[in-house]
């Protein structure tokens, strides 16, 4: 067996209305805490008030941007914040552990910033952070980074270090019951290609296999129902799991070009992230498959890998690789997700979103290596 490693958040506690856990746990790290939400924090004001600690609120109103994060940690600090918790969705938990992140180490989001930043190594331990998701999508609630978007840059990069991995993360479908069909939609198949990316990794492990497959068969049965009906409790909890499932496998196996090229399009369009990824995965899984088979041997792990996807997907042990294409495709029609030209994505576009997609750090975990021109090519097919 081939050595590996394996890190998650502190604890995961997972499970209906156990929520109710987070004065408890936030008690035990700190003294006083900033909470960082989405827009709306009047959504979780009964979770909000009993608290029992002196709370600072922070809304995040959109995607984070390193001035956002600049100015949560700024609030912290004026608050004398010594723990965190973020209560929403990938957003809202990037900006906390991000908080976090600044307040262990002091500093500029910058001077830490891949690619765009300094790159500096993060080297002091978080402040506390409780993860609590609102949404079934990112799994931020267990990677050990943050995207932060740079208008001046026009791209998003991460802050990235284990010592960023939450405290904690706490789990409770019933805060996703409130999710909008769209955003269901756009989150769900985020954890979804979340899930899938690691799965055909080169740098997966037996651990990042096992969360892979158990997050794909979760989505396979979850995330058509969830939008469907957004109070279906069951669905709501296989979605929570996928993305928790996701989260785990990709922060220990990497991702690919669907987040390669996700994460560029977010600094150029304006793109939610999750139905960036909806929109590229059936291209990405194509292009990947192609270049595959032309590069040989015909049983690479990597089609293995995706044959395996198309048969839990379907629920057809013998499913063919196109099935899964065909089950992706069918599912972007029934969640109503347009493509990226909905966006305001246009061709001529392309050339400045394939080159920096190529050198990010996503697609050291794709299966095979692509060309900017393919990247271009699937760009073109996701439009």
């Amino acid at each position: 067996m081939e050595a590996f490693e394996f890190a998650t958040a502190g604890r995961v506690i997972v499970g209906a209305g156990r929520s109710a856990e987070l004065p408890g746990l936030l008690a035990g790290y700190g003294t006083r805490v900033l909470v960082c939400t989405g827009a709306s924090p009047y959504r979780h004001a009964d979770l909000l008030s009993g608290l029992g600690l002196p709370t600072l609120v922070f809304p995040v109103a959109g995607e984070p941007t390193v001035d956002l994060a600049r100015a949560a940690v700024a609030a912290a600090r004026e608050h004398g914040a010594d723990v965190v918790a973020a209560i929403g969705g990938g957003s809202v938990i990037d900006t906390g552990k991000a908080a976090a992140m600044l307040l262990g180490n002091g500093g500029d989001p910058l001077d830490y910033l891949e690619v765009i930043g300094g790159g500096q190594a993060i080297s002091r331990p978080s402040a506390p952070c409780v993860a609590v998701p609102t949404t079934a999508g990112t799994g931020a609630e267990v990677t050990a980074n943050a995207v932060l978007a740079s208008p001046d840059h026009q791209v998003k990069a991460s802050l990235r270090a284990a010592a960023m991995l939450p405290r904690a993360a706490l789990v409770d479908p019933l805060l996703t019951m409130s999710c909008p069909p769209q955003v269901t939609a756009a989150s769900g198949m985020d954890a979804l290609t979340q899930c899938l990316e690691p799965f055909v990794s080169p740098q997966a492990s037996p651990l990042s296999d096992a969360m892979a497959r158990e997050g794909i068969r979760r989505a396979a049965t979850g995330l058509r129902r969830a939008y469907a009906d957004g109070s279906d409790l069951a669905a709501r909890a296989d979605m929570a799991v996928a993305s928790l499932a996701g989260g785990m496998a990709l922060a220990n196996a990497k991702l690919g070009a669907v987040h390669g090229l996700a994460g560029v399009l977010g600094g150029t369009v304006a793109v939610p992230h999750g139905a960036a990824c909806a929109a590229l995965l059936a291209p990405v899984i194509e292009a990947n498959v192609a270049a595959l088979r032309a590069a040989g041997p015909p049983d690479h792990p990597a089609l293995a890998r995706y044959a395996e996807a198309a048969a839990l997907l379907t629920g057809d042990p013998a499913a063919t690789i196109e099935d899964g294409v065909a089950w992706v495709r069918r599912t972007l029609a029934l969640l109503a997700i347009p493509g990226l030209s909905a966006f305001g994505l246009v061709p001529e576009q392309a050339d400045g979103i394939a080159a920096p997609a190529l050198r990010s750090s996503s697609m050291r975990g794709n299966p095979v290596p692509l060309t900017e021109a393919g990247l271009r090519a699937i760009l073109a097919r996701a439009a």
